[in-house]
């Protein structure tokens, strides 16, 4: 598969298949042709003498400052060298594709001005393996992620560093870290020297935090049919009941990600003889954790939703500034000729993605909480069901079971829930000129902290329902081999594939990581899925 660029139709997903499956981009002859007249309209510009933000000025408070036309190119030179001061970890290679597939498609809307070199580099060094190495820290999120795509952007002038693949065949992936210079001939390419208004278009754009951004939407979807199953089946191994979940409840309160929650529950328990041997039993109803699943797992779904949307706008914006346009139709020509508009503005401004970002953020800290408190349902003895012994131990005081494992979900929802809200800070910079930043870079960083952690207290949750599930029949006076739900049944075997039951102590981290790596691969909802006929399907509004 190529992924074929054209500034218009990227999608997250088409993101992962870059970022992670390392699957080849190309640019769409369209996309080149609306490339190359924006650079025409660049050129005309600056034949034209007209003082041009970005073009012949210096930057940020530094605008009021003419660049004499000998000096252009050494203007957008130093932009990238002086913007190189990010710290922190690096971005992972995964984390590096994503914002360089993200930039290109941004450039090649065609209303950045940049040559089709520049963006030629980029897609050779997507396609054959040269990543730079890139400091994670720095962006401010306006005007745009300025420091981590300075720092992508120096190995396109042959400085930097980048961690160059080595073919490996077969084998596992080897690379090299080397100086841009020798990243680029390691691909038979040479160094740039950057056109007027090439530098200020790499570097100005939201790319890093669409970039994880996507990433992010992506696992998320993952993450919450993994915390469906999860509930279901501690719902089924606690005797709980599954009326909570019916239709003529959501009908009357029709929100959509609450529907398809609690249609979910419907599906993965289907076919359980648990859930009928216990159908008329006195219970007249469940704990909030379980009874309320649907409405707080909808809620988040919701959420995410709603950073969904964003992400697969921006993925296909033009976030650099100034913009060149053709004027036809263009009323405010802040600058330009008869033929070209150069407008600035504030696309590179991140706020649209970092609040919704800090809402799904939230939004998932809720999910992890109401994943604790099932665990805690499942191994607190205070709370269990008589069938279950304490803390899941099969010799319950010379053992700990699981105990340990709540308290570690305890902990990872504490550090979910003390991340602040980095989208309501603000520093202001560049001596005042650019009084107003989003922080979405650091708001999509802490998202995706946060799916981490909830990854694995779902995990745990999987865990701790699957050791639940060795004494359901305990529970009813003698019946044997009765039978979990369609998906709960198939998420419980593919636990035991890799975790088996605990029988007596052990190292119980193992267990945990262990199932985070099946979410993560998205082996449970392919497993689920295949024994459990429309999981996962959105319930239709008709």
């Amino acid at each position: 598969m190529t992924v074929e660029l054209d500034g218009e139709t990227l999608t997250p997903d088409d993101v992962v298949a870059v970022a992670r499956d390392d699957e080849r981009v190309s640019v769409a002859p369209a996309a080149r042709e609306r490339v190359r007249d924006a650079r025409d309209r660049v050129r005309d510009v600056l034949e034209s003498g007209e003082p041009v933000y970005g073009l012949n000025t210096g930057f940020g408070e530094l605008v009021d400052q003419r660049i004499p036309p000998d000096r252009l190119e050494q203007l957008q030179t130093n932009l990238i060298r002086s913007h190189a001061a990010g710290a922190g970890r690096e971005l992972t290679r995964e984390e590096v594709r994503a914002m360089m597939v993200t930039r290109v498609n941004a450039l090649v809307k065609g209303y950045s001005g940049v040559r089709e070199v520049v963006i030629d580099h980029l897609v050779a060094m997507l396609n054959e393996g040269v990543h730079p190495v890139v400091k994670s820290r720095g962006s401010l999120g306006a005007s745009g992620d300025l420091a981590p795509l300075a720092h992508m952007s120096l190995v396109l002038l042959g400085e930097g560093e980048a961690i160059v693949d080595d073919p490996a065949g077969d084998g596992p992936r080897s690379t090299r870290r080397v100086g841009g210079d020798d990243a680029l001939a390691a691909i038979d390419l040479e160094p740039l020297s950057l056109a007027p208004k090439e530098g200020l278009a790499l570097v100005n754009g939201t790319q890093l935090t669409v970039g994880l951004a996507a990433l992010a939407v992506v696992d998320a979807d993952v993450l919450l049919e993994a915390a469906d199953v999860a509930g279901a089946l501690t719902t089924e191994v606690t005797l709980g009941t599954t009326a909570s979940s019916d239709p003529a409840i959501h009908d009357v309160r029709p929100h959509a990600g609450q529907r398809t929650s609690a249609e979910n529950v419907r599906r993965l328990t289907a076919g359980s003889d648990v859930v009928e041997a216990h159908r008329n039993c006195d219970r007249v109803q469940d704990a909030y954790s379980l009874r309320c699943l649907p409405q707080v797992h909808g809620a988040v779904r919701d959420a995410v939703a709603h950073l969904r949307e964003a992400v697969e706008v921006e993925l296909n914006s033009a976030t650099d500034n100034p913009l060149v346009f053709d004027a036809t139709g263009v009323d405010d020509r802040a600058s330009g000729t008869d033929r070209t508009a150069v407008l600035s503005g504030g696309n590179f401004h991140g706020e649209p993605l970092a609040l919704r970002l800090e809402y799904a953020r939230i939004a998932l800290t809720e999910l992890a909480t109401i994943s604790e408190r099932r665990i805690d349902r499942l191994v607190n003895p205070n709370v269990q069901e008589p069938h279950l012994p304490p803390f899941l131990a099969s010799d319950g005081g010379v053992e700990s079971g699981y105990m340990i494992t709540q308290y570690t979900a305890a902990a990872m929802v504490n550090e979910m829930r003390s991340l602040g809200a980095a989208a309501t800070d603000n520093t202001p910079v560049s001596g005042g000129q650019e009084d107003h930043v989003s922080m979405s870079a650091q708001s999509a960083t802490n998202f995706r902290r946060v799916l981490e952690n909830a990854f694995a207290v779902v995990a745990a949750e999987l865990v701790c329902g699957a050791q639940a599930a060795e004494f359901v029949d305990d529970a009813f006076d003698g019946e044997t081999d009765l039978d979990l739900g369609d998906g709960t049944g198939a998420a419980y075997d593919l636990v035991r594939e890799v975790v088996p039951p605990l029988e007596e102590d052990r190292p119980v981290h193992a267990d945990v990581e262990r199932v985070v790596t099946l979410l993560e691969a998205g082996l449970l909802e392919e497993a689920v899925s295949n024994r459990c006929a429309g999981f996962g399907t959105a319930v239709d509004d008709d």
